[in-house]
């Protein structure tokens, strides 16, 4: 199945081509896109479905500015659910799986060691999307996801902060531990203990 519009415009808010705050005239996104001004319209209604987007009345659409208040209160929802997700992994890790999850540790440790920000960042987000995939919880994983997306500006600003990873770098082994030690409640822990470290975080920064 190839990328619908609605993949497209979504790919370029989260790259942050598309600024929060930023109007989103229909005529522009239709020529920008080639596409139609009802698929456009359909586009923003499916983006504000979930929290990219804010619909404004005659006035077509805005990409949609999460506060820190807003981004903290999504980053605690996303504690108890990743935290599920933990716990799951836990109870399914095949000894496989246990190992890529090491490796990504390992290449996470490598980025710190190096100061590669970008790529422990990427590394980052591999290792939560590789928990979720051995859960295999379906609904956790879709609205884990769409909460992720709406703060991934938040996310992306903390990763810079100086001395943030070797701080979740630590963390990362903990959950990866437990869920390789097939221990589902330590596995839970940890990945919540990471992300209240996150909230803590995110409290302390700039809005």
């Amino acid at each position: 199945m190839g990328e619908t519009l609605t993949d497209r415009v979504r790919a370029v808010i989260l790259g942050g081509d598309f600024v929060p705050n930023q109007r989103l005239i229909e005529a522009d996104v239709c020529e920008q896109f080639g596409a139609s001004r009802a698929a456009v319209r359909e586009t923003f209604k499916e983006l504000a479905s979930e929290g990219l987007v804010e619909i404004m009345r005659n006035k077509g659409a805005r990409v949609r500015v999460i506060s820190k208040a807003e981004a903290v209160e999504i980053t605690e929802v996303r504690m108890v659910l990743e935290g599920l997700a933990a716990y799951k992994a836990a109870e399914r890790v095949t000894q496989e799986q246990a190992d890529e999850l090491r490796q990504v540790v390992a290449d996470m440790r490598e980025a710190v060691a190096g100061n590669d920000l970008d790529r422990y960042s990427e590394l980052n987000v591999a290792l939560h999307a590789k928990v979720r995939e051995i859960a295999g919880h379906r609904t956790a994983a879709s609205i884990i996801e769409r909460l992720g997306a709406q703060v991934v500006r938040h996310k992306f600003r903390l990763a810079r902060q100086p001395g943030r990873a070797a701080v979740s770098l630590p963390q990362h082994e903990l959950i990866v531990a437990a869920i390789a030690a097939r221990d589902p409640e330590a596995a839970q822990t940890a990945m919540q203990q990471h992300l209240r470290s996150v909230v803590k975080a995110l409290e302390s920064s700039a809005d």
